[in-house]
């Protein structure tokens, strides 16, 4: 079956259902539907259609377990970045990202969405990928959630995963069916985020 046939899901749906999972069961993803998500993502606009874009997908349980260390390294990292300096300042709305950064390891797939060149221009064109990979995935009932690396671990996590220096690490995406539930979500209204013409207009 085709990619596009595959994704019944209507649009609206994956839309505003979409939420960021952070827990997941130990079922595998089929390598099927990881096919389909990940050729969701290549059809992604992007910048003079370069498509700068690399995925490298993590399924392999011993690079997993190698990583985790190092993404919990560097998830500390960017909060001693913010001042906070170790779990009883952790905020609430933080709460499940630091449980996170502890469990990453047992998510059944990590996707290191990679430009590769440097610099803010192909940063821009791999974003809409990401975005159509969760989206996809949302459709196959597959969670997942953005995360970013720290320049701390950069150069080790490239290490581990043969990634070469001239590419980026844009993204980390661990993949899995949800403990828990799909939205709906919570979001500020739109009169709060947005205006037309002016930014003081507001919608």
């Amino acid at each position: 079956m085709t990619t596009q046939r595959r994704l019944t899901m209507s649009l609206g749906e994956a839309l505003f259902t979409q939420r960021a999972i952070r827990r997941f069961k130990q079922d595998p993803i089929s390598d099927e539907d990881l096919g389909h998500i990940l050729e969701s993502a290549i059809r992604a606009p992007s910048g003079g259609n370069r498509q700068p874009w690399h995925f490298v997908v993590v399924r392999e349980a011993n690079l997993r377990t190698q990583f985790a260390p190092l993404y919990r390294e560097a998830w500390w990292a960017k909060r001693k970045d913010e001042g906070i300096g170790g779990p009883e300042d952790i905020p609430a709305k933080l709460q499940p990202a630091m449980r996170l950064a502890d469990e990453i390891g047992q998510a059944p797939v990590l996707v290191l969405v990679c430009a590769t060149s440097k610099g803010a221009g192909a940063i821009g064109s791999v974003i809409p990928a990401a975005q159509n990979l969760l989206l996809a995935a949302r459709a196959l009932g597959i969670g997942g959630t953005i995360t970013t690396l720290h320049p701390q671990v950069e150069e080790r996590v490239h290490q581990l995963f043969h990634i070469p220096e001239t590419a980026q690490i844009v993204y980390c995406l661990p993949l899995g069916y949800p403990r828990g539930r799909f939205g709906p979500t919570q979001r500020r209204p739109l009169s709060e985020v947005c205006s037309y013409d002016q930014w003081s207009r507001q919608a």
